[in-house]
């Protein structure tokens, strides 16, 4: 269920500004699995390749190489865990967060983020307000 005024399960309202993330920038994210995490921005700008399954048709797998990402801190997947995909990465603090990512990837070492500006340029959306929120 999805709450009218975009407010995210543990998180709260989000601010309509968004941020960049930057390097040891403390974020956290409320995820499907893992819920209510923390972790800290550990690299910038990090071209990243992701081996995805093609479960269909029983074509092997392919890999999709992704630039300009942000990787944050995963330690033994205790930040983001699988079916955490597509929760929203926001700076860490407690009353209306900026986004500053949206998770989509991860190993037990590191999670991976694409900056949320680049997100909302693509499907031409905003945070606030009545428009496209992101989020759980």
């Amino acid at each position: 269920m999805v709450r009218s005024d975009g407010a995210i399960l543990e998180i709260g309202p989000l601010s309509s500004q968004t941020t960049a993330a930057s390097l040891n920038q403390g974020v956290k994210k409320s995820g499907r699995t893992t819920g209510l995490t923390r972790s800290k921005v550990t690299g910038l700008n990090a071209t990243i390749r992701v081996t995805y399954e093609n479960e269909c048709a029983g074509t092997t797998a392919f890999t999709k190489t992704f630039t300009g990402q942000i990787v944050i801190s995963n330690s033994g997947s205790k930040f983001l865990n699988s079916g955490d995909s597509g929760s929203l990465l926001v700076e860490d603090v407690s009353t209306r967060p900026r986004a500053a990512g949206l998770l989509y990837a991860g190993s037990s070492t590191s999670a991976i983020a694409n900056p949320i500006g680049e997100v909302l340029q693509y499907i031409g959306a905003t945070l606030g307000g009545t428009a496209t929120m992101v989020g759980n």
